[in-house]
């Protein structure tokens, strides 16, 4: 592609965006901030309504497509728009987003069989698809890059209050006013969010969208992405060897290998090549895709932990792990600051992939017998390492990418991002069952509990999935217990639960380790990012990928 003049600037903004005061500005990033947050609470507060939806809709065969469909069409959507933003624009493509996502959450509350739910989900999650990548590539448009990593580190503010308040609020909903609201909520205020980026957002176009779009690799994106979330979905119920799992997901991998070589040789490509030749862009996509790799497992094994081990409902758990989402919200703020003072981002990202390095050691030392002191300090230290990852990286593509591809490279931050925390799950998820399984029969034998019943529990007979809740755990195993042994259970049911707590502890420890090797493999890829001084959109759009290190490493120094 053609290098273009860049725009006339003001104070580093681009031409179009110059004129927006900064009341208009505070407006628009009040509303995609709204927007991400929606986007991050859909995933989390329909989790908890989801049993009760299952109920009303008679469709427990094909609930899991009920989450798997709307993490499929969002995934793949985001490098789509974030390249289609660029050639068209950021205001239409942003306000097509929202007007899908409002649209599939009105569907989705007014479904009456599965199968529309299901339908509905995936337009929903086709919709949200745009929420993120464009809400980040719409702050690098309307902030210089010097200004632009305060705004930045909201995200992680909006994350951890949307994981936080997302299944206490599904469960409030829910057995308040009915489960149809988890999804209408998003109504009212994704039109707000609609209705104020309408109003203020200006149309700027950095790109040439009489190129075209690359239709070859779009088809060949989807298909691949699409056989690798379904596989990694499927994992949940099957095993890495069965066709539906491990051969969908080396389909996926296949078609990722096709998908580079068809973009090598298209003229507008999606996910262009020379992006990835700048060690800045691809340490940054390396990182970003194992931080959210070790971060995801954090997120989903901690509540895990928390249900079974301390016996809390789903919707505590979830409140459990706020000093976890505290250090997120900290350190992000306190990263975006530094980065906006200092102009420098590099020092800030490795210590930042070394604390949640240590942050997820510690978490790996995890028992069922931790104090909660102890594990409260632990959760905060590795949520103070994973803040900065959410905040800084942005502003670190931005910063390395001409103008005209800042949609494309915040799009792609996103994209790996959700990709490393799907695969972090199905890897972190087996490395989970498969210690538990194999810690049953010492704990029970530990826990003195008689071998007849400890062999019958070892064989596999003790479904994580049907014992989490509300302190049920003993409940759930005498419900599975035949009636003839129920009386003989009964007496070492509390050493049977001991036994099942601790096992757990030592698979979430397990998986905890293989976090903190992702999270040293995200410090090796930041080691590769070039502290590159913090410019202007202006100057950003006159350089290319291909800078050469030397001149990186001149300006650097200078």
């Amino acid at each position: 592609m053609n290098q273009r003049p860049a725009p006339a600037s003001v104070a580093g903004t681009p031409a179009g965006f110059a004129s927006v005061t900064p009341r208009a500005r505070t407006r628009i990033l009040a509303s995609i901030m709204l927007g991400i947050f929606l986007s991050i609470l859909d995933q989390t507060i329909v989790a908890t309504a989801l049993p009760r939806i299952v109920g009303d809709l008679k469709g427990g065969d094909v609930y899991t497509w009920v989450t798997t469909v709307y993490l499929l069409t969002s995934t793949i959507s985001i490098p789509f728009y974030g390249k289609l933003s660029d050639l068209y624009g950021r205001r239409p493509i942003l306000l097509a987003g929202i007007a899908i996502f409002v649209l599939g959450s009105a569907l989705s509350a007014f479904s009456q069989e599965m199968w529309q739910l299901v339908l509905f989900r995936g337009i929903q999650g086709l919709g949200a698809g745009a929420l993120v990548p464009i809400a980040m590539a719409v702050i690098g448009d309307l902030y210089s890059a010097a200004d632009r990593a305060k705004p930045q580190s909201l995200f992680g503010v909006v994350f951890a209050l949307a994981v936080v308040i997302g299944p206490a609020l599904g469960g409030f909903l829910t057995e308040s006013v009915g489960w149809h609201w988890v999804f209408l909520v998003n109504v009212p205020f994704g039109a707000l969010a609609f209705a104020v980026i309408w109003r203020t957002l200006p149309s700027f176009r950095a790109g040439h969208g009489a190129i075209g779009f690359d239709w070859a690799g779009a088809a060949v994106l989807t298909a691949a992405m699409a056989a690798l979330l379904v596989g990694l979905a499927n994992k949940a119920h099957g095993q890495w060897i069965d066709p539906a799992v491990g051969g969908l997901v080396a389909v996926g991998a296949i078609g990722a290998i096709v998908f580079a070589i068809v973009e090598r040789r298209s003229p507008s490509p999606i996910l262009s090549p020379r992006l990835f030749a700048d060690p800045t862009f691809s340490g940054s996509m390396v990182a970003s895709f194992f931080i959210a790799f070790g971060f995801y497992g954090a997120v989903v094994f901690l509540p895990l932990w928390f249900q079974i081990v301390a016996g809390v409902s789903p919707a505590q758990s979830g409140l459990q792990i706020l000093p976890l989402l505290l250090g997120v919200v900290i350190s992000a703020i306190a990263a975006g600051r530094i980065v906006a003072r200092t102009g420098r981002y590099k020092a800030v990202l490795l210590v930042s992939m070394i604390v949640s390095t240590v942050g997820l050691v510690l978490l790996s030392q995890l028992s069922s017998d931790t104090p909660n002191s102890t594990l409260t300090v632990w959760m905060l230290v590795a949520g103070v390492g994973f803040g900065p990852g959410f905040s800084v990286f942005t502003v670190v593509v931005q910063n390395a990418v001409p103008v005209e591809s800042l949609g494309a490279a915040s799009a792609s931050l996103g994209f790996f991002r959700q990709i490393g925390g799907s695969v972090g799950l199905a890897v972190l998820g087996t490395a989970v069952s498969s210690t538990f399984r194999d810690a049953m029969p010492a704990q029970l034998a530990s826990h003195a509990v008689p071998a007849e019943i400890a062999s019958h529990l070892s064989r596999g007979n003790v479904d994580l999935s049907a014992v989490t809740g509300a302190g049920n755990v003993g409940q759930a195993i005498l419900q599975a217990t035949p009636d003839a042994a129920r009386a003989q259970v009964e007496l070492v049911l509390g050493s049977i639960v001991s036994a099942i707590g601790q096992a757990l502890s030592i698979g979430v420890g397990a998986a905890f380790v293989i976090g903190a090797i992702a999270a040293g493999i995200a410090l090796l890829g930041t080691l590769s990012v070039a502290d590159i001084p913090l410019r202007s959109l202006s100057r950003m759009s006159a350089e290319t990928p291909s800078t050469s290190r030397e001149r990186i490493l001149e300006e650097s120094a200078s």
